[in-house]
């Protein structure tokens, strides 16, 4: 097919082709890739649970008591016994009334936003959410507003546009707002978006992937840190960050779950989560509750990274957290500046558009609970030496 043929080459002339690299052991501080050991500086596992051995040993408890498959879909015969206590768990663990695991965050996305809202509903979407965010809402075929990133001026003004709501009947508004975005690093005004969406009559949606297990007392996220749980509709977040595992969750009303169940193409037609899966994500749980030092050393180790490339010089985006950007604007200059920070034994991947507005790529630097102060040390003299050497700034 001559088309595929020429839309690669258009991809590799604009320095977007992506290909894949094999990884050889563990997802830890440090990583091997293509059989070179590297710092690894780029991994959403920020407390290090993938490899803990409590998360190993409850894996293969669950291998050797229930076998490595669930069989069917949930509704079918693959409802593992490990989905009731996992969801009761979460919910608690998020203080809401119900919770519904799915296999992975982006479906957990696709199946409550599809099941929520459809054709003649309207749907307001921060222009930086997650790719997942937007695809279900073109799935859902409701209307989409995107507002400018963080922008509560903007987003009042689409409000004021259109008519109230309520989930009964009528049009439904949503608003959806990553709480920690994951390009940036930043942090949406939840408590801004929360007023608005009250004054206007509109439900609102919270992605929690990057800020579950981190932020807040519990852990439990950022809708908790600012004391808003109770006033946002629909919690989501993942399993497979902070928790070092695979899936998703929505927690909310015990109605809302039960809607969901029922109309939730992403959980109706596909097969069950795996039993080891369902068994170290609770295993994670008990962690991350339980073992809260993890968390404060993981920010800890942000602010010292974030700090020491700042005073640098390098254009950090608005990054408030484990997520840390380095700009540096055309696709192949960070494409360059991995490579050669690679060479020198450290993995930070290059983040290039579609994933980022154009003009904006940039290196997404992540830091980790298990990283040492001296693998922190080491890094920012071989980002800044090979900064120069590339002369890019900072």
């Amino acid at each position: 097919m001559e088309f595929i043929e020429k839309e690669l080459e258009a991809i590799k002339k604009e320095g977007l082709y992506r290909s894949l690299r094999p990884v050889d052991g563990h997802q830890g501080a440090h990583i091997t890739i293509d059989g070179k050991e590297c710092l690894n500086l780029c991994s959403n596992n920020y407390l290090g649970l993938a490899s803990h051995p409590k998360l190993k040993q409850a894996a293969v408890e669950a291998i050797q008591k229930y076998g490595v498959g669930a069989g069917a879909s949930r509704l079918v015969c693959g409802n593992l016994k490990f989905y009731g206590e996992l969801e009761n768990r979460l919910a608690k663990f998020k203080k809401q009334e119900a919770c519904l695991v799915f296999n992975s965050g982006y479906m957990a996305n696709l199946g409550a936003i599809t099941a929520l809202v459809g054709r003649g509903d309207i749907v307001f979407s921060d222009k930086l959410n997650h790719a997942s965010i937007v695809d279900a809402i073109l799935l859902s075929r409701a209307e989409l507003k995107r507002y400018p990133h963080k922008d509560m001026s903007a987003l009042e003004g689409m409000l004021k546009d259109h008519r109230p709501c309520t989930i009964d009947h009528g049009q439904r508004k949503l608003i959806i707002t990553d709480s920690l975005f994951s390009m940036d690093g930043d942090i949406a005004p939840l408590s801004d978006i929360v007023d608005l969406a009250r004054q206007y009559g509109a439900m609102v949606m919270v992605d929690e992937a990057h800020a579950t297990g981190i932020f807040g007392e519990t852990g439990s996220g950022l809708s908790e840190h600012f004391g808003l749980g109770h006033e946002i509709d629909m919690h989501m977040g993942t399993l497979s960050k902070a928790f070092g595992c695979v899936g998703g969750y929505v927690a909310g009303k015990k109605e809302l779950i039960e809607l969901l169940i029922n109309k939730s193409r992403a959980l109706i037609y596909t097969t069950a989560m795996t039993p080891p899966s369902l068994a170290s994500a609770l295993a994670a749980l008990d962690i991350i509750q339980k073992e809260r030092w993890m968390a404060k050393v993981l920010l800890e180790n942000a602010a010292f990274l974030r700090r020491g490339l700042i005073d640098m010089g390098f254009k950090l985006a608005s990054s408030e957290s484990q997520i840390i950007p380095i700009l540096t604007g055309p696709s192949d200059m960070a494409v360059a500046f991995s490579r050669a920070l690679f060479d020198e034994g450290i993995f930070i991947q290059a983040i290039r558009p579609p994933t980022v507005p154009e003009g904006s790529a940039r290196l997404r630097l992540t830091v980790m609970a298990t990283h040492k102060k001296q693998d922190l040390e080491m890094a920012l003299e071989i980002i800044a030496a090979t900064a120069r050497r590339l002369g890019i700034a900072g």
